[in-house]
């Protein structure tokens, strides 16, 4: 195992140690996407720092490398009828939790983004704050979990036309807010979000 601000990876003795971030959270539309990923000290994947300080061509290759290379990856998610029946930070932990435990690894321990970490079964975690510029199996994850989500959501632009799915992803947007107003919600929207409820009066066209 390495120490917390160097590579967690595969650890002596077999024991996995992960990196775990989330995307989604602050949308009006769409699930949270968590990822999850174990770095192989064997197999160097340069360039890693935090999704959003990356372009969306840099994200996709890099995407790319850590699925290729990586020990292992895998991804987690809870609905937007799960957001909306549990709030979102609980949603979120669901997430992580999800992705760790679909990781084909033997992870004990987990780094965390944040603040807050999900109760894991037969793993512990380890909380860092701004963790995905600090922490490359984090940064790992978090690149996956933006790309696989970005992809959904440029997908729900072709079934939801209108609302600017593929530029915003879901945020709140002053183009989103507008046809929110406009349009009524989607079976992608957070009703649980205030712009979401406020806009519910609106006819809805789906």
């Amino acid at each position: 195992m390495r120490d917390l601000f160097g590579e967690p990876s595969v650890g002596a003795n077999g024991i996995d140690v992960a990196g775990v971030d989330e995307v989604g959270r602050g949308p009006l539309a769409g699930p949270v996407v968590a990822g999850a990923v174990v770095l192989d000290p064997g197999r160097k994947i340069r360039g890693l720092k935090d999704s959003k300080e990356l372009k969306p061509p840099q994200r996709e290759e890099l995407a790319a490398s850590i699925r290729e290379r990586a020990a292992a990856w895998a991804l987690g998610r809870a609905e937007v009828a799960e957001i909306d029946r549990i709030n979102i930070l609980r949603a979120t932990l669901v997430a992580m939790r999800r992705a760790v435990d679909a990781l084909a690894a033997d992870v004990r321990v987990a780094y965390i983004d944040g603040n807050m970490a999900p109760m894991i079964a037969g793993c512990a975690t380890v909380t860092v704050i701004g963790g995905d510029a600090k922490v490359p199996a984090i940064s790992a994850a978090s690149i996956i979990a933006k790309v696989a989500r970005d992809a959904e959501m440029v997908a729900a632009a072709e079934r939801f036309p209108g609302y600017g799915f593929e530029c915003h992803k879901g945020y709140a947007t002053t183009r989103h807010l507008a046809a929110l107003q406009e349009r009524g919600p989607t079976p992608l929207h957070r009703r649980s979000f205030a712009p979401v409820g406020d806009a519910e009066a609106q006819p809805a066209l789906f």
